[in-house]
């Protein structure tokens, strides 16, 4: 398997639009080390193509669903009593994402 460059982890960087610092890239490049000894590691198992894939931790775990029985649910307007402005049956919330500072 072909180890992660300077150069590989710059091009991606720049791909998804966050530049990286010199001191980035090499923190980027030593995790992709570590990640790297571990699936060396792995891969010394013996025989780990035979073994196969698990869905789950748990194959034999049986889990029992309740039934789904509908309820009736609060008045639309005990939900809304304690709401401060309201349109309708909507709550009226402040603006926050390109609110004025």
């Amino acid at each position: 398997m072909n180890k992660f460059t300077k150069e590989m982890v710059d091009s991606y960087a720049d791909k998804l639009l966050i530049g990286l610092t010199e001191e980035e890239n090499k923190m980027v490049l030593d995790e992709f080390e570590e990640i790297d000894k571990g699936i060396d590691l792995i891969n010394e198992i013996k025989n780990i193509q035979e073994v196969e894939p698990m869905t789950h931790a748990l194959d034999d775990l049986e889990v029992e669903l309740r039934e789904d029985i509908a309820e009736n649910s609060m008045p639309i307007e005990d939900v809304l009593k304690n709401a401060g402005a309201t349109e309708g049956r909507e709550i009226e919330i402040p603006k926050v994402v390109g609110a004025d500072e």
